[in-house]
């Protein structure tokens, strides 16, 4: 049926001009004439459709913004992935001349880290491994001991300084992402959710009290590194876990410093309130 259909149309168009020869004639130029008239309005503005689309997308191109170092909170919460991406250029490998290993975040533009105290506390040379590969020396800024964090200045720092967002508290159950270096694996990322508040642990610099328990996984070489909410904030510290066989295993539960006693502080730090100087 599709076919006569087809031959039906054919066949309309046709008798449409039928009367005597030279009607069909006439009318067959002057349907040739238009059609070249069509073809030609079609082509011009196809072309000016072209034209238009051309300079909409070179509109669109020059108004892009090119990346920007400048950390920006996402409103809406983030999947791990996309999580990982924005932040793993602020995290950094933090390692001493007497085999310590840990983690820390640069949390300025100027690019001071934020880690854990133990993990710089025994002395010796310390480096600091950004995450574009840079290498460089790093002085002990401040220190705060009683709640095991420290902020370490770089003497060199890579082309693009990325800090991290600083976030607020964070509630129990909320949904929290580590990244670090766990056993010297480098950017290593882990998922959980904030399983407590105002714990308690013991680290090697001591008892350390009001920390934000978590499960998203951690090892030797996470402390220092960050924990984040869903919007990209630093909301803590990495510094222990729990370790009820004295083996250093992972037993699922995980303690960091809330960000806003990282930064406050009230330990013997020279920043405001005693703590890290950032």
């Amino acid at each position: 049926m599709v076919g006569s259909g087809s031959g039906d149309a054919v066949e309309d168009v046709v008798a449409s001009g039928s009367g005597n020869g030279g009607g069909r004639t006439s009318s067959w130029r002057w349907l040739v004439a238009a059609g070249a008239v069509l073809v030609v309005a079609m082509a011009v503005i196809g072309t000016l459709a072209f034209r238009l689309g051309s300079t909409s997308a070179a509109l669109d191109q020059r108004s892009s913004p090119s990346p920007s170092p400048t950390p920006r909170a996402s409103a809406t919460p983030l999947a791990t992935t996309d999580l990982y991406t924005r932040l793993v250029p602020s995290v950094v490998l933090v390692t001493t001349s007497r085999g310590s290993l840990g983690s820390g975040t640069v949390v300025t533009d100027k690019g001071l880290v934020l880690t854990a105290n133990h993990v710089i506390a025994g002395g010796g040379d310390l480096t600091v491994v950004f995450a574009d590969g840079t290498r460089s020396r790093a002085e002990v800024a401040s220190a705060d001991p009683r709640n095991d964090t420290a902020v370490l200045e770089p003497q060199k720092l890579p082309e693009v300084v990325v800090p991290a967002a600083i976030g607020g508290p964070p509630a129990v159950g909320a949904d929290v992402v580590a990244i670090g270096n766990p056993l010297g694996l480098r950017q290593t990322t882990t998922s959980g959710i904030v399983s407590g508040l105002d714990r308690t642990s013991r680290t090697r610099s001591g008892t350390v009290k009001g920390l934000v328990q978590f499960d998203a996984a951690v090892n030797p070489g996470s402390s220092g590194g960050p924990l984040l909410d869903r919007q990209g904030l630093l909301v803590g510290v990495v510094v222990s876990i729990a370790d009820p066989g004295k083996d250093e295993a992972w037993a699922g539960i995980g303690f960091a410093v809330p960000i806003a006693t990282a930064l406050a502080g009230g330990g013997d730090g020279t920043g405001p309130g005693g703590g890290p100087q950032i």
